[in-house]
């Protein structure tokens, strides 16, 4: 039985990587990275494979992301280690019948540790934990502006003139239709003076200068492709 006791250690080792991995991916997704890329690049640090360097470059010029990372290399490399030397000296110091009931052992061990760290209850409550921990660690956490607004996804900041004879002219802000077609306006900007969050009711006129978040396109679109340097 001297080979069944690194079994234990073997199978908590490989459960602990599990809640490791998918809570890198928690922390990858708080800094704006989207769900499937997030949990791709922390499985990808882990165990140190399928890195790609167009992906890379995400993490790599993102402070945040790059301690995530860098952590989750020390962790996986020292998690690997680990699970290959306790499951190397079970099966070294397992005689006869005990090296296939070992092998046994451990493979129903890592399925039922799949089956309970696949547990959309348990994955719930685990990155709920999480989230709620990172949160009250850094209730407010500088970004780069690209990240946050998304600028390499299609996504853009501009600040656009509206022509006297523009459509946009002599309509309120609700009426323009521009929230249907995705873009909200941050602000305007009048005679001098500076309007954060217009409301609804705010009556567009010749002359305004918006600034509008949104799809670039649209926003080309909208504005003639006028776009702040």
């Amino acid at each position: 039985m001297g080979g069944m006791y690194y079994l234990a250690p073997t199978l908590f080792v490989i459960f602990v990587s599990f809640l490791v991995v998918r809570a890198a991916a928690i922390a990858l997704m708080m800094t704006g990275l989207d769900e499937k890329r997030a949990k791709f690049q922390a499985l990808s640090a882990f165990t140190g494979t399928g890195f790609t360097t167009k992906e890379a470059e995400t993490v790599i010029g993102h402070p945040r992301r790059r301690r995530i990372i860098t952590w989750l290399m020390i962790l996986g490399n020292a998690g690997i280690v680990s699970v290959i030397v306790t499951a190397t000296s079970s099966l070294a110091s397992s005689r006869g019948y005990q090296i296939p009931m070992n092998v046994v052992i451990l493979i129903a061990g890592v399925v039922v540790i799949y089956k309970i760290a696949t547990n959309r209850g348990f994955i719930k409550r685990w990155e709920s934990y999480v989230e709620e921990r990172i949160s009250r660690s850094k209730p407010l956490d500088p970004e780069p502006a690209e990240d946050l607004l998304h600028l390499a996804e299609g996504f853009g900041l501009v600040r656009g003139n509206i022509q006297p004879g523009s459509p946009l002219a002599g309509v309120s802000l609700a009426e323009s239709g521009l929230s249907g077609k995705g873009l909200l306006v941050l602000g305007i900007e009048r005679e001098g003076r500076w309007t954060a969050i217009p409301k609804g009711e705010e009556t567009l006129t010749g002359g305004d200068r918006l600034v509008v978040y949104g799809p670039l396109g649209i926003l080309k679109s909208v504005f003639e492709g006028r776009r702040d340097g």
